[in-house]
């Protein structure tokens, strides 16, 4: 890659983010599909243009962008939650809560993959590890505490003895 087209793809790049940070997710991915040779921008390509998808809530073709972006840049912590985010979107919990699994992996103890995977195991129908989740995000940040009373994703484990202990020492 030259030199002159490696600054074109950066500016590019980051003139999306700008798209996307200014909720035009169509111009962004209009920029990020008019770049023809990324190089080793490709992983980052991929990622904006699955956040853009996502931000349309087209969350199939999102998943598709942000598998391809997870095999080139594997240690990018926003890329396996935005991946996550979609495949729950698609109703595929189990691969939403692997993606979660690989963030936590490239950023141990972080409490908003803790949260959303105490979310996801929730929605999957396993209280214990929902639970063990929701309690080490509360305890990394506390932020969470006023999240999970009005969380939907906890439903179905809210009426259950040990949740509801869970939130009254917590809470």
């Amino acid at each position: 890659m030259s030199s002159s087209n490696r600054v074109r793809v950066q500016r590019v790049l980051r003139e999306a983010e700008g798209y996307l940070e200014l909720s035009m997710p169509q111009t962004a991915l209009d920029l990020l599909t008019g770049i023809k040779d990324p190089g080793t921008f490709r992983g980052q390509q991929l990622y904006l243009s699955g956040e853009a998808y996502r931000a349309m809530e087209r969350y199939a073709e999102a998943v598709v962008a942000l598998e391809q972006a997870s095999d080139l840049i594997p240690s990018k912590l926003d890329v396996w939650l935005a991946l996550g985010w979609c495949r729950k979107r698609t109703g595929r919990i189990d691969l939403a809560i692997e993606a979660l699994e690989r963030a936590e992996e490239v950023s141990p103890g972080e409490a908003l993959i803790q949260y959303n995977l105490a979310c996801y195991w929730s929605l999957a129908g396993k209280k214990q590890r929902a639970l063990k989740y929701l309690s080490r995000a509360v305890s990394a940040d506390s932020h969470y505490r006023d999240l999970l009373i009005d969380e939907p994703d906890f439903d179905p484990i809210r009426s259950d003895p040990e949740f509801r202990a869970l939130i009254e020492i917590i809470v």
